[in-house]
């Protein structure tokens, strides 16, 4: 029988103040038959915060389709693994550091991005592509400028300094965000399968080895104190900022090296990184995979600061660790590797038997010990840190004033007499960000930032040549979900994939980061609900798998939720990457093809919502067999070489914005016709693309092939944007509004002095 844990047990208040209800300290005693101590407590805390349990959204995210037959690894590891040919498999995934990003918009940031790599190498692969979709307050507030800079200056810091490009992203601007930024951030790796790696624990007597930085007072209690509540007036309060996360991107470039040279030569037989909740995540994930136990030393693991408590050791969310399962025959050999590469390699712990009753969930004990056969400190299930975490099915309840909401159709709205002056106000060129990534490390980006996917060259060192390209695409629209979260996300999955379709490619997977309010708030549950439901039935339909995703809530402040703000990003396959695709762009003399139905609806539009505070109304509805077919055109004709000079999704902003924004791209006016009226010249409705082609005739033969509508709706050329009877605009006032409107109100490399 062990021995008790030497510390004693924790006072009664001591669980309230670490994020645990009553209920929940009474489960954890029930589970371990007697009252934790302090040190378990803090693991439980961070264990069983929102952000690592995800006990308010894990029923709902069972309603996912997360199988398919290139589907290598699912939701539930560090990252989705997709098998994409030629023995060679894609880790791909999403997370979020919106909380530590609102406290500390830098250090927030980097480690968002030092966060997700290590979810990436950590299966075996190499991150070879970022991706940040960003949301922010109104830029006439001076904290929300204060915001933006920092955070692209932390995406940007730390992805430069690593050698990692970042290719794309999104920035949206809305006043729900103002004291609650969003900070998402996605990376995408490669691997041969044969390198493919799992976070577990097997094999007695195997040793757990901590690789990476010292470990710090850093991010404790960063789960739980900062992503398990919301904020209150202002986000910045000095007393949270000892809950984010202080990262050091060029020891994780070594970390990166050392890892994948330990996989290369199969010297670790389960790794896992140290992320949220720190080395008690760590500890208890691998060893309750492998249906092992674990002793741990704390006092083994190097710190940085004196004095550190156990619970801070196994809490503490440094940066740039990861933990691995080394054999003892393969220690030396690791620490050799981990020398060459100038990184900290400790023994820290031991894989355990789980003893006689193997096979019960409560096998496995993680015990934490106070020195080698000294006391110990702590003594839980493993599985039961995530395993037995609460799964709570909250009330949700849709707003009382719905189907008025609904039936307020912004069609109603006064036309306006002339559009030039909206299309003006809902210009943005985001290149003020994307000019301080580095978006060609690597050297395998074919298209970067400002398209409507990132388009890469399927390779890294190590993989055969195949000659295949990859898409990405993030894509969000929360004024849609805020109308009706299940059709915006439906609609927000088809526009991902019809984004992926614009870089030449077929869509083969899906991640996604559910940005939500407060889960106690009933209509916020119901906002979940409805979006995971829009989410599965789309991705259903277009047979696209889920691998992967995160869930953030209580992202609100001062009371009031964030808009519903899911994120999805769409990964798609370039069979054959034989030259750059058409961008986003026109080409003097080329005719405009519209492909897709004519469209008019602008409930949820930037239209009705930005320019005109409206609402309601009821979204495009959207037919998935006829999107599938677009789908399939759209990429058909991106590989056909010479075909298209330029292509675009309509999406933000409608066919205005559209145009608009292939025209300041290339520098070249365009005069469109036959567009009726506001409705459809703004109409966000899916399923539409925009073509610039020298043979429209090939372009409208293919579409009635496959079944989509198509019709020449403009000419490029000029020093112009003219859509007929609605728009009149010299390029030079475009281009001065469409770059002035971020750029010229940041003060910050890039800006208006650039």
């Amino acid at each position: 029988m062990d021995a008790a844990p030497a510390a004693t047990p924790a006072d009664d208040a001591l669980h309230r103040a670490l994020g645990l209800t009553d209920d929940e300290a009474a489960s954890i005693a029930a589970i371990l038959g007697r009252p934790p101590n302090h040190v378990e407590l803090a693991m439980y805390a961070v264990m069983w915060s929102e952000h690592c349990s995800y006990k308010s959204s894990r029923l709902h995210l069972r309603r996912l389709p997360t199988e398919a037959p290139q589907v290598l690894v699912g939701p539930g590891e560090n990252a989705g693994v997709v098998d994409v040919g030629d023995g060679i498999a894609v880790a791909i995934r999403i997370e979020s550091h919106n909380h530590p990003s609102a406290v500390e918009p830098y250090q927030g940031a980097a480690t968002g991005v030092g966060g997700i790599l290590r979810d990436i190498f950590t299966m075996g692969a190499r991150p070879i592509a970022l991706m940040d979709p960003l949301f922010f307050g109104d830029l006439d507030d001076a904290r929300t400028r204060w915001l933006v800079e920092g955070v692209v200056a932390g995406i940007s810091g730390y992805g430069n300094s690593v050698g990692v490009p970042t290719v794309g992203g999104e920035l949206t601007f809305a006043p729900c965000y103002a004291r609650n930024p969003l900070v998402n951030v996605l990376c995408l790796g490669v691997l041969p399968v044969d390198r493919l790696v799992l976070g577990r624990a097997t094999g007695v007597g195997n040793l757990a080895v901590l690789l990476g930085s010292l470990t710090g007072r850093d991010g404790i209690g960063g789960v739980s104190v900062l992503a398990s509540a919301g904020f209150d007036a202002e986000a910045a309060d000095d007393s949270k900022r000892p809950s984010v996360q202080v990262g050091d991107p060029f020891e994780e470039k070594r970390l990166i090296e050392a890892c994948l040279e330990l996989l290369d030569r199969h010297l670790v037989v389960g790794i896992q990184d140290l992320g949220g909740a720190g080395l008690a995540c760590a500890t208890s994930e691998t060893a309750a995979r492998g249906g092992v136990g674990m002793d741990v030393d704390a006092r083994a693991v190097p710190t940085r600061e004196d004095g550190m408590e156990p619970f801070e050791v196994m809490t503490s969310e440094s940066q740039e660790r990861m933990l691995a399962i080394v054999a003892p025959s393969d220690l030396a050999a690791v620490q050799q590797v981990c020398e060459r590469w100038e990184v900290r390699a400790t023994v820290v712990g031991t894989v355990t038997d789980p003893g006689p009753a193997a096979g019960d969930p409560h096998a496995g004990r993680l015990r934490i010990l106070d020195g080698p056969g000294g006391s110990v400190l702590a003594d839980v299930p493993a599985a039961s840190l995530s395993d037995d975490a609460p799964l709570y099915d909250r009330p949700l309840a849709p707003p009382a004033d719905l189907a008025e909401r609904r039936a307020d159709d912004p069609a109603a709205l006064p036309a306006p007499r002339d559009c030039t002056e909206d299309l003006l106000a809902m210009l943005l060129d985001p290149s003020w960000a994307f000019r301080q990534y580095d978006h060609d490390l690597l050297l395998n980006t074919v298209v970067g930032p400002g398209g409507d996917a990132a388009v890469l060259r399927l390779a890294a060192p190590g993989l055969p040549p195949t000659g295949k390209g990859l898409a990405l695409s993030t894509d969000s629209n929360p004024r849609w979900c805020a109308v009706d979260p299940r059709r915006g996300t439906e609609l927000l999955v088809a526009e991902s994939a019809l984004n992926v379709a614009c870089g030449g490619a077929r869509p083969v997977a899906l991640v996604n980061c559910l940005n939500f309010g407060n889960p106690e708030h009933p209509e916020v549950m119901w906002q979940l609900s409805e979006s995971v439901d829009g989410m599965a039935s789309a991705c259903r339909a277009l047979g696209i798998p889920v691998v992967g995703g995160n869930v953030s809530l209580y992202n609100e402040s001062g009371g009031a939720d964030i808009d519903p703000t899911p994120v999805v990003a769409v990964l798609g396959v370039v069979d054959r990457l034989e030259r750059v695709p058409p961008s986003v762009a026109l080409a003097d003399g080329g005719s405009v093809v519209l492909l897709g139905r004519q469209a008019s609806a602008l409930a949820g539009s930037r239209w009705a919502v930005e320019r005109r505070g409206h609402t309601g109304g009821s979204l495009a509805p959207w037919d998935p067999e006829e999107h599938a077919r677009l789908l399939a055109l759209v990429a058909e004709l991106v590989g056909r070489p010479g075909l298209l000079q330029g292509i675009h999704d309509v999406a933000d902003g409608g066919i205005g914005v559209a145009l608009a924004e292939c025209a300041l791209r290339s520098a070249t006016g365009v005069r469109a016709g036959g567009i009726e009226g506001h409705g459809e010249l703004f109409s966000e409705a899916p399923g539409r693309v925009l073509a610039c082609t020298a043979d429209p005739a090939a372009v409208q033969a293919a579409a009635a092939a496959a079944g989509v509508d198509a019709r020449v709706v403009g000419r490029a050329g000029g020093d112009r944007i003219v859509v007929d009877g609605l728009v009149d605009v010299g390029l030079a006032e475009a281009t001065a509004a469409w770059r002035g409107a971020l750029a010229g109100r940041l003060d910050a490399p890039g800006g208006p002095a650039a």
